[in-house]
């Protein structure tokens, strides 16, 4: 394919006149060795660091690598954006539009939240059928809605032509037009992805959709590359498959008569924002870029035709348990959407996980919108992430690597198809995703990637809210441990804490967090201040955990251990390093899963 720099916009002013951009003192002025020799003052305090370590190091440390390889340095710097041809600056001015999700079992039911959800702050609706609503219902999800003054996006994968017609006949039914961002939502290959429904037929039903939609000055396409990332793509591989099927449905639009104008005219991009909100914002500003470059290249107006985007906080990353903190997952996938310049947000629902969403997390989810809104100004500044030098950095970094995807998914040929659909149909795409998420796996499964209230800090003993209908069934990162928790250990492991509270909690804390974490509670014994101390408190649990120091360990770690067995324990782990006798230990870094997994074994 040709190169993603063609036709990018000019690179942007790098090099402000000295000293008009200073909002401190002359006196307050740094370099970025003094921001080196601070930073490793704290990292040799957390021991990340010795003493040796020249204050360079730093960079090495704290600079993470995404799942597409990009490397995301701790701080930007001028040096950064040397050479480097900017673009992707979003286009939205102003608020961006509050995006309520609606869908089944009940079609009174949606209306009524539908209603509620546009009296107090949402500005429009996506609707989707198959999950007990079909076309049919329409009109009654739709009762009282001023369609005229609300978009409307449809998500129909089972029927896209006979739900388009519905809609149109509620406008019908009401004297309006519908409002110009309304969208009749076809996206056949999405369907095939995320259904596994036949790609022909729903080809054949998007020039048709297509054209109902031209008909009514209204959109008409939506390249959902939601359902390659809740399969657990990588950020460059959903936007590969997003401009991919995005060319793909131009190909399918202009071949069925439309002009290349009037096809980019109907097409709207569902991307997913997570919690990670500055590689978000750059994704959000690499994909207008993409799809900038793919426009010229088919000989449109890049200017005019330009990427609208629906941005929905991420499902994969939610957590069943402590259902709470999918609050701030979503605040800060919302904040990173809008920043990005999104035109519609969608806020999932921190309950989608137990359930249909209640009247409490739906009001929590437009309201997140509407605080970033209205009370953080987020939206006040058309492009808050513009001239940050990592966030530049890392939108050129991404374009390049999802520009490289791109191309892998274009060269793709298999039985006759080209393109998106060949990669689909072949494999190939699809194993590329399989391998990011298996890395990804590997990372929640060791805590690199923790999971706050799952793998981090879990509660036992919480009681999860109660929601009705089934639970969300995209899969979700923390999956493997929340397998665990549904199904708790039969027996508690015994936690011996060696010495004095000063001595022994940080291994306590760690040893009761990680095994919680594994649905295994724990009764503890301590502090104890010798072999006889710790047996006193035994209770004859078939695995018991040591938890104290080195020093600890090494005088009297091993008669513990040995008087353990003798008293009945049959699995000794110990918490740090391993010493003689024991049979499994757990330390920073350990693969969470497969301990927690050894650790059920030896108490069943």
């Amino acid at each position: 394919m040709t190169d993603v720099e063609g036709g990018l916009a000019e690179p942007a002013e790098l090099e402000p006149e000295q000293g008009s951009l200073r909002l401190a003192s002359p006196d307050d002025q740094h370099d970025a060795a003094a921001w080196e020799a601070a930073t490793a003052a704290v990292l040799r305090k957390a021991r990340r660091l010795g003493e040796d370590d020249p204050d360079s190091a730093v960079w090495d440390e704290l600079t993470r690598t995404t799942l597409d390889g990009i490397a995301v340095a701790p701080i930007g710097t001028r040096d950064s954006l040397a050479d480097l041809a900017t673009s992707g600056r979003p286009t939205r001015t102003g608020d961006w539009d509050i995006r309520s999700w609606v869908f089944g079992p009940d079609a009174e039911a949606a209306n009524e939240a539908v209603l509620v959800d546009l009296e107090n702050g949402a500005t429009s609706l996506w609707v989707e059928l198959g999950r007990g609503l079909v076309a049919t219902d329409l009109a009654t999800v739709l009762h009282r809605v001023l369609a005229d003054l609300a978009p409307v996006t449809l998500d129909a994968s089972h029927e896209p032509v006979a739900a388009a017609r519905a809609l149109l006949a509620v406008l019908d039914d009401q004297g309006v037009d519908g409002h110009p961002g309304t969208n009749l939502g076809a996206d056949p290959v999405g369907a095939h992805l995320r259904h596994g429904l036949d790609v022909d037929a729903g080809l054949d039903a998007l020039a048709d959709v297509a054209r109902l939609a031209l008909e009514h000055g209204i959109l008409g396409v939506v390249v959902d590359a939601t359902a390659l990332h809740d399969r657990g793509a990588t950020d460059a591989q959903e936007l590969g498959y997003a401009i991919a099927t995005g060319a793909a449905y131009l190909r399918v639009l202009t071949a069925a008569g439309l002009s290349l104008e009037e096809a980019l005219g109907l097409v709207e991009f569902r991307l997913a924002a997570t919690d990670e909100q500055f590689p978000t914002i750059a994704k959000l500003r690499a994909a207008r870029r993409l799809w900038a470059r793919v426009v010229e290249l088919s000989g449109g107006n890049a200017d005019v035709a330009g990427m609208r985007q629906h941005v929905v906080t991420s499902r994969p990353m939610l957590s069943k348990y402590d259902p709470w903190v999918n609050m701030l997952r979503g605040t800060v996938a919302a904040f990173a959407a809008g920043a990005g310049g999104a035109e519609a947000v969608t806020v999932v629902p921190f309950d989608i996980t137990l359930g249909v969403p209640d009247a409490l997390g739906r009001r929590v989810a437009r309201n997140t919108s509407s605080l970033l809104i209205s009370e953080s100004h987020v939206a006040r500044v058309a492009d808050p992430a513009g001239g940050s030098y990592a966030v530049e950095r890392l939108t050129d970094d991404l374009a390049r690597v999802a520009w490289e995807e791109l191309g892998r998914i274009e060269a793709a040929s298999y039985d006759g198809r080209s393109g998106v659909l060949a990669a689909l149909a072949d494999g190939s795409l699809l194993g590329r995703v399989e391998e990011a998420a298996a890395v990804r796996a590997g990372e929640v499964a060791t805590r690199r990637r923790p999971l706050t209230g799952l793998t981090e800090f879990p509660h036992l003993a919480e009681a999860l809210p109660e929601r009705a209908g089934e639970p969300d069934p995209v899969r979700r990162h923390g999956a493997a441990f929340e397998a665990l928790r549904d199904d708790p250990a039969a027996a508690p492991v015994f936690l011996a804490t060696l010495g004095p509270v000063a001595a022994h909690t940080a291994r306590a804390t760690f040893a009761s967090n990680l095994l919680a974490a594994g649905g295994i509670a724990v009764e503890v014994a301590g502090p104890t201040d010798g072999v006889e101390a710790v047996l006193a408190a035994y209770d004859g649990q078939p695995v018991a955990c040591l938890a104290g120091t080195d020093a600890a360990y090494a005088e009297w770690g091993a008669d513990v251990v040995a008087a353990l067995r003798e008293a009945g324990a049959t699995h000794v782990i110990i918490a740090g390093r391993p010493i003689d006798g024991v049979d499994d230990s757990a330390a920073m870094g350990v693969d969470a899963l497969a301990f927690l997994t050894r650790t059920r074994e030896a108490l069943a």
